[in-house]
């Protein structure tokens, strides 16, 4: 979040003299990011460099670079929820399933998985999911159906849909007295959140996170350790890997929701 190096799509450049470093029959290639990563070779400012464990395969933790570390983060740094806790995740998309294995990382006793998608619910149970609730099977709102199921409201819930009727809910589902809400999603910037203030008079806390509060320089290299501990499991969130000249099947996949993460490989 630093003003220097947060992401900036419109930069394109590199901060030390406002040039690119790559080129082509003498035209530039600006960065996309700051990081151009869809390369073999790419340089990059210090500050958004991480030195990790060499023995790491970068195959597999190369997805904690936005989504799943986002996720995860969301619950085990800002969500915080205490072991046997009751957490209630929207969206099961690969932030929202990271934000699950977040919390089963903790020790949650119960993970509600919310989506609207019922496909989703079978593969999320591998994530530590325990329950579902799809929104369109009831005909009440989706926070009185959690508060319902949990005697008063669940004690935290993770938001990862961008959904402003999710933030809401997210927010409306935890316990008061107790309950955290954590804004992972973003919304469309002409969204506005509406609740009533009674909601945060009872003591309801809601939060938000960019990048799950993790540092990159600093954190992500504790992250990867909890890979290589076995801690963390990153290999269920890959389901597809293809060669970086297939690389519009990725975005297929993408955008039919029939992959978490896909690995491309840019040797081959």
């Amino acid at each position: 979040m630093c003003d220097l190096l947060r992401i900036n799509t419109d930069r394109g450049v590199m901060l030390s003299d406002g040039k690119t470093r790559f080129s082509k029959n003498g035209q530039p290639i600006y960065h996309f990011v700051g990081t151009s990563t869809f390369s073999e070779y790419t340089v990059v400012h210090v500050g958004c460099l991480a030195k990790i464990n060499p023995a790491a395969p970068l195959d597999k933790v190369c997805v904690l670079s936005c989504g799943i570390s986002t996720g995860l983060g969301a619950t085990l740094n800002v969500a915080k929820p205490k072991k046997g806790q009751s957490v209630a995740v929207f969206g099961l998309g690969a932030v929202g399933l990271a934000a699950a294995e977040g919390a089963r990382i903790a020790g949650a006793s119960r993970i509600i998985g919310v989506d609207l998608n019922s496909s989703r619910f079978e593969e999320a149970k591998k994530f530590g999911v325990t329950e579902f609730v799809n929104p369109k099977d009831h005909d009440k709102p989706v926070h009185q159906v959690l508060a319902e199921m949990t005697d008063g409201g669940v004690d935290r819930a993770v938001e990862c849909t961008g959904s402003i009727q999710a933030m809401i809910s997210a927010f409306e589902c935890v316990h008061d007295g107790w309950g955290v809400a954590v804004l992972v999603g973003v919304p469309n910037k002409d969204d506005s959140f509406k609740t009533h203030p009674i909601n945060l008079l009872n003591e309801r806390t809601l939060k938000g996170t960019f990048f799950g509060n993790y540092k990159p320089r600093t954190d992500i290299p504790d992250v990867v350790e909890k890979y290589m501990n076995k801690e963390l499991e990153l290999d269920k969130f890959i389901t597809h890997a293809i060669t970086f000249s297939e690389i519009n099947k990725a975005f297929e996949y993408m955008l039919h929701g029939k992959s978490i993460r896909c690995i491309i490989r840019m040797d081959a």
